[in-house]
């Protein structure tokens, strides 16, 4: 094919709506050469013997990239699958394809970049550009207030700051039409066998079966536009809340942070704001902030001292707490229930997500970059800048002077679970037990337990450390 062909990278932008990248290449392209890459980088065991894409995640990027598939061919073109390393695939491709240009979403964690700064070294050895866009973001970095090395460290001055004097953006147009070169082996997406993954098995349990994809997405988006927006977020565990599950479909770019953003405004000018619509925008500038953070502070993020120069105190048994933290087995209901849901189903609630890590890192003090690690391979919605970020916070060891939180996870979990049954869901073992007590079965004698049938150490585990709240209930003083 004569004229210029563009090569479109797709990574975690999965979408064709609202893709500033495919857009631009079919306006300024005679053709496209959509290109997905089953790296085999995130699907090997990490340093702290964790997997780097677990199978739940797994399973949702192969459903995205044959949705995403799909749609091209909707629009009259395909996509070419590979599994290997783009760095070493993509040149292959442009030379086969007589490529002029490469298009892609540039992302912000180190590892990331890593793999971006390769690919373009080996395109630059062809003289051919690898062009980067940055589009992940509910705002443009163009359009910040501030440049990069001078954004506040202090979420709370990013926010206001960015609300007063940033404007988001409206949708990218998504192309009408596709025109590809004549592609002679678009390639198989790989099975989770091969990909190193056993199919995951789906928990009854679960909030939603996450089916990937722009197609789903874009479904649960409409959905948002109905009387979803009238329930409560804050208290809602048990059950799918936008807030918290349209992150799945965040993650892998099936949808854009814009298109939330405009959804939500449409909502409210017909509907006015509630609690949930403040607090899907608030999670849109979280969002925002750690990706733009990581960009000006590089790997900080992962280091375990992170910006205080110092690690957090460390249990000398940490080893042992950590697998019964990852196991649901600390003897702490409702963290059990948090650890359960992630196991069996890769999601758990952002409050639960929260207390969990703090209990981890606060109670059991142990390494915090090793849960951020264990949660890196479990979440179906796991982002780096998100997870590590929040994780460094939680630890004390982020950016943001204000951080370093100490949450009461036995106050939290009787605000959150008040009567109990998302704890009864994934701990059936307690699931006689009424009231709050259900949250302390460690203040329970044996007396009271054995009236639901429950004995610590065998029915339930007992408790794996000393409660710092043992003093609140010595002093008759409510916990909750």
């Amino acid at each position: 094919m004569s004229g210029k062909t563009i090569l479109v990278w797709f990574r975690n932008d999965l979408r064709v709506e609202d893709n500033e990248v495919l857009t631009e290449a079919v306006n300024k392209g005679d053709a496209i050469l959509p290109v997905y890459c089953f790296d085999p980088f995130y699907y090997r065991t990490t340093a702290f013997s964790t997997q780097k894409t677990g199978n739940f995640r797994a399973r949702f990027i192969n459903e995205s990239v044959a949705d995403l598939r799909q749609s091209l061919k909707n629009l009259g073109g395909d996509l070419i699958v590979r599994s290997g390393d783009p760095a070493m695939i993509i040149p292959e491709l442009v030379q086969q394809y007589q490529i002029s240009e490469v298009y892609h979403h540039r992302e912000v964690a180190f590892e990331e970049t890593d793999i971006s700064s390769k690919l373009e070294a080996a395109l630059w050895k062809m003289k051919i550009n690898l062009k980067h866009f940055i589009g992940h973001t509910l705002h443009n970095k163009e359009d910040l207030p501030f440049p990069i090395k001078d954004i506040p460290d202090a979420f709370s001055v990013f926010r206001k700051k960015v609300e007063r004097d940033s404007q988001v953006r409206r949708c990218a147009l998504p192309p009408q039409k596709i025109t590809t070169p004549q592609i002679t082996d678009a390639g198989e997406i790989p099975t989770l066998q091969e990909l190193g993954l056993t199919e995951p098995f789906d928990d009854e349990r679960a909030v939603m079966r996450f089916l990937g994809g722009e197609n789903e997405g874009l479904k649960q988006l409409n959905n948002f536009a109905g009387d979803n927006l009238d329930k409560d977020l804050k208290n809602n565990t048990v059950g799918s809340d936008f807030a918290n599950t349209m992150s799945v479909w965040l993650s892998m770019g099936c949808i854009s942070p814009r298109q939330i953003y405009w959804q939500v405004q449409q909502y409210e000018k017909a509907h006015g704001s509630n609690t949930l619509t403040h607090a899907v925008i608030l999670e849109l500038f979280w969002r925002d902030y750690y990706r733009f953070m990581f960009k000006k502070h590089g790997d900080q993020f992962f280091q375990k001292e992170g910006f205080k120069g110092q690690a957090p105190l460390e249990a000398e048994n940490q080893d042992e707490l950590l697998e019964k933290w990852k196991s649901g087995q600390t003897g702490v209901p409702f963290i059990d229930a948090v650890m359960r849901e992630i196991n069996a189903t890769g999601y758990t609630s952002i409050r639960g997500r929260y207390n969990a890590a703090s209990f981890l890192v606060k109670d059991l003090h142990v390494n915090w970059t090793c849960g951020a690690a264990y949660f890196e391979e479990k979440l179906i919605d796991y982002s780096p800048a998100t997870n590590w970020g929040n994780w460094a916070s939680i630890a004390g060891v982020g950016n943001d002077p204000k951080e370093n939180r100490n949450l009461n996870v036995i106050k939290q979990a009787g605000e959150i679970d008040p009567k109990g049954q998302y704890v009864k869901t994934w701990v059936p073992e307690l699931g006689a037990v009424t009231g709050k007590q259900i949250h302390t079965p460690f203040f329970m004698s044996e007396a009271e337990l054995s009236v639901f049938n429950v004995q610590l150490g065998n029915d339930y585990p007992k408790l794996i450390i000393e409660p710092k709240w043992q003093k609140l209930a010595d002093k008759n003083t409510s916990i909750f």
